[in-house]
């Protein structure tokens, strides 16, 4: 066989092998869950495959919603609000130490028990939207039933010490179930996928051409304006921001993150990024660090590896963290 026909019968199977690779393809499905809808994403070139791994990480959105939503009437924490007392099996148990972590990082601000407060301020579907501004004694009255110092846990069981304190999962279930879905997923052999929650967002790998996940930041004083992108790249993201959730009273609005010590929406702060490879915890820190100086967040972020943010101030200046991969659209 002479040389140029070899050459010609391996470009031949070049081409046929290039015919029998299947085209990679997106498949997406959303599912509503948590008073919010999750979007999960896969780049296969088996679709059939794909479709079969977002319903195992849509499941087990399900089977925590579920199993510890705080809204959802039987869950362990519904029981332990009510009761005051259960016994919490080992990720019941995990959840809440985690939850502790960033209430001692964050110095008691971040609380878990701050239902009262945002119940006076109308930040809930039980209470009547408010016409006028809270007042002090209805402030004051409020933080009394707020203290997740009196969440105790000894070995499996919760106890709460105050008949008044009940436990709100709205700042980190949500997180925390991304993360799951999207072990799920990477234990079925997903290389390319992504899990979006509104606020919350995990990265599977990169995008089926290889590129990174390019997240659009939004504009916290017009949120159908981009400030810019940030690329993740086998990566999660949490984002905290004034324009998320608020009031508005005589024309002024009032967001949802606040300040236990004041009882008044933080005031520095229009929005908080986090990007690491965690998205329970990047959906707790970005809540937390909403709470806390910047000049401390920017000391946690610089001396965490694979811990960034993004912080937009009160007067619009965008801090940065120094790993962050930020593309300013300015």
């Amino acid at each position: 066989m002479t040389k140029s026909r070899n050459i010609f019968l391996l470009f031949l199977l070049f081409l046929l092998l290039l015919g029998c690779e299947k085209k990679v393809e997106r498949v997406d499905e959303e599912r509503f869950a948590f008073g919010t809808f999750f979007k999960v994403t896969i780049f296969s070139n088996d679709t059939k495959n794909a479709k079969e791994n977002i319903e195992l990480a849509l499941k087990e959105i399900e089977r925590i919603d579920n199993r510890y939503n705080s809204k959802i009437k039987g869950s362990l924490i519904d029981n332990l609000n009510e009761k005051k007392k259960e016994t919490f099996d080992d990720e019941g148990i995990y959840l809440l130490k985690e939850v502790s972590k960033k209430y001692d990082l964050s110095n008691g601000k971040y609380d878990i028990t701050m239902e009262p407060l945002m119940m006076v301020w109308g930040f809930s579907d039980e209470v009547p939207a408010r016409t006028e501004l809270p007042t002090k004694e209805e402030l004051e009255k409020a933080s009394q039933s707020v203290d997740f110092s009196k969440i105790k846990i000894d070995d499996y069981n919760v106890k709460i010490e105050d008949l008044k304190i009940k436990i709100d999962t709205g700042s980190f279930l949500k997180g925390y179930a991304v993360k799951k879905a999207g072990e799920k997923m990477r234990k079925a052999g997903v290389k390319s996928g992504f899990i979006s929650a509104i606020s919350s967002i995990e990265a599977i790998g990169t995008k089926g051409d290889g590129t990174p996940w390019k997240i659009g930041i939004q504009n916290p004083d017009n949120p159908s304006e981009i400030l810019g992108i940030v690329e993740l790249n086998d990566q999660s993201m949490g984002v905290s921001g004034d324009y998320q959730t608020y009031v508005e009273i005589d024309g002024k609005k009032y967001h949802h993150i606040l300040d236990k010590e004041t009882k008044y929406p933080v005031h520095d702060k229009k929005m908080v990024v986090v990007v690491n490879k965690n998205s329970f915890e990047a959906d707790m820190l970005s809540t937390a660090f909403f709470l806390m100086p910047i000049e401390k967040i920017l000391e946690k972020a610089n001396t965490t590896p694979d811990l960034d943010v993004l912080i937009v101030d009160k007067n619009d200046k965008i801090i940065v963290s120094e790993n962050l991969n930020f593309s300013n659209k300015n």
